[in-house]
């Protein structure tokens, strides 16, 4: 940049700072607060203030890369002030609005904060003199001379990274530990003596307190006739052989061992076709509402499996016409295919409901079925555009050539080409349909037809008759299926999303 445009930013930032303490300075505010103060005054001066004051630590640091003037060193140094204003006051305002009384049933810590901080504090230090000594010993052996600082921040990211897992994973602990306690509670208010902080604070169960109670409920009353006993065994069995059979072949290579991957995930998937399809409701005798739950998964998975295959009829044929002919109005269409995608699918719920009430198909997986198939078609048309586009036409006209008509060559070539689309087109649909509550709610109105949302929501609809450790349970068991598809077929998701990016 120019030194005139320097100055005009020191200048800026100068005002900017002078007019900030003065304003304080006036109503008699404590200037390490200004900007809660300011956000909530709706002074979005401040908000542009700290804006200002990245942007131009940004510019200092991008000169102090090269070779720094005093100017610039001025720029850098009232930019990193500015800054570290700001992250103080916020500090400090978001400190003293911390609960001062910890909530009932939870584990207060007087000042955990600093053990945290001393915490990463340490791990830090300890990052860097193991970085340190590294590239020591690697540059006295290899007589190179490299920098400390590429290996340091690698270990800051996998620290950074590390923490995001553990706050990620915090609640589902804590679920899976709900489930394990027959007190039906997720906070309760007797405390748990352990000499561990986790187990205290019910992240962890209590190895001395941990019944199947919640689980056992979940499936009091249901009768499983023993051929299906058989059929859940192969799928198991099949599933475990496509988890081995994936992993080999990561390390193996080959494709011998991802084609008999294939085939196994194609007889799993059979295997709970079966299971799902001929599993009948009287086979659930018991008399809580909770006894049903096998059945909410049962009709999750009839009906998000039956979405997802109505989702690649409709996507197979809508996204070859776009891909191969030219017919007026392809480019409207493609266009209104995007513009629907900015608009939330519960806008059209009204318009849904009344259908389905004037076709008689409320409270029908049908109903909930053509409700659900009709949002992939926009998305999976393009995304199956996309990749029909990158299949070369000569395979095609190879085909007209040798006889074959335009239906031959796209079902005899193109939709075997297309399988790896498919599958991520199912899966996308399957799972984006196995947690959705909002349609399921306003279609199924009958216990029996239950999906496993609405099932979850039963038990958390009483206000002083909440159950919580059902609640946790069912939500461990029903989470299961996805878990098990999603890290089975993960492959496709990947291969999926990058296909089409390339065209011939």
């Amino acid at each position: 940049m120019s030194r005139r445009a320097w100055g005009a930013f020191a200048g800026l930032l100068l005002a900017y700072l002078a007019a900030q303490w003065a304003f304080f300075a006036a109503r008699g505010l404590r200037p390490d607060s200004f900007l809660i103060y300011g956000f909530e005054r709706g002074d979005w001066g401040l908000a542009l203030g700290f804006a200002l004051a990245v942007l131009v630590l940004g510019l200092g640091v991008r000169s102090w890369i090269g070779r720094p003037g005093g100017l610039q060193l001025v720029l850098w140094t009232l930019g990193l002030a500015e800054l570290g204003a700001y992250t103080w006051g916020l500090g400090i305002e978001l400190a003293g609005r911390v609960q001062p009384k910890p909530a009932f049933g939870a584990v207060f810590v007087p000042g955990g904060w600093r053990y945290v901080l001393a915490g990463y504090a340490a791990a830090v230090v300890f990052l860097f003199v193991y970085s340190w000594a590294v590239i020591k010993v690697g540059n006295y052996l290899t007589g190179r001379r490299r920098p400390v600082g590429p290996l340091f921040g690698q270990a800051l990211t996998h620290l950074f990274l590390w923490t995001l897992v553990v706050l990620v994973y915090y609640p589902v602990m804590q679920v899976v530990s709900a489930s394990l306690d027959p007190r039906n509670n997720l906070f309760s208010f007797r405390k748990v003596e352990s000499s561990w902080l986790l187990v205290r604070a019910k992240v962890l169960p209590a190895l001395d307190q941990v019944s199947w109670a919640n689980y056992a409920k979940l499936v009091d009353g249901v009768v499983i006739y023993p051929w299906q006993w058989g059929v859940l065994a192969l799928a198991l069995a099949l599933l475990l052989a496509a988890l081995g059979l994936a992993a080999a072949a990561r390390r193996r290579g080959g494709e011998a061992l991802k084609v008999w991957h294939g085939r196994a995930l194609f007889g799993f998937a059979a295997a709970l076709f079966v299971l799902v399809v001929f599993l009948s409701p009287d086979q659930f005798t018991g008399t809580g509402t909770e006894s049903k739950f096998l059945l909410w998964v049962r009709n999750t998975l009839l009906v998000s499996g039956s979405s997802g295959l109505l989702a690649i009829a409709l996507t197979a044929t809508a996204g070859y016409a776009f891909a191969r002919f030219d017919f007026p109005g392809r480019y409207p269409t493609l266009l209104t295919f995007i513009f629907i995608q900015m608009f939330p699918g519960f806008l059209a719920l009204v318009a849904i409901y009344y259908l389905l009430s004037w076709l008689d198909l409320l409270n029908t997986f049908t109903g909930l079925l053509l409700a659900y198939s009709g949002g992939i078609i926009s998305f999976g048309s393009w995304v199956y555009k996309g990749y029909v586009e990158s299949l070369g036409r000569s395979l095609e006209e190879a085909a007209y050539i040798d006889g074959a008509t335009r239906w031959q060559a796209f079902t005899r070539i193109v939709l075997p080409l297309s399988a790896p689309m498919f599958v991520f087109i199912f899966l996308l649909q399957f799972v984006g349909t196995y947690s959705e509550f909002i349609m399921a709610n306003l279609v199924l109105t009958g216990v029996d037809k239950w999906t496993v949302g609405l099932g979850l929501y039963s038990f958390t609809t009483g206000q002083f008759s909440t159950k919580w450790g059902l609640f946790a349970a069912a939500s461990v068991l029903g989470s299961l299926p996805i878990l098990l598809i999603f890290y089975g077929f993960q492959q496709y998701f990947v291969s999926g999303y990058t296909a089409g990016a390339v065209k011939e």
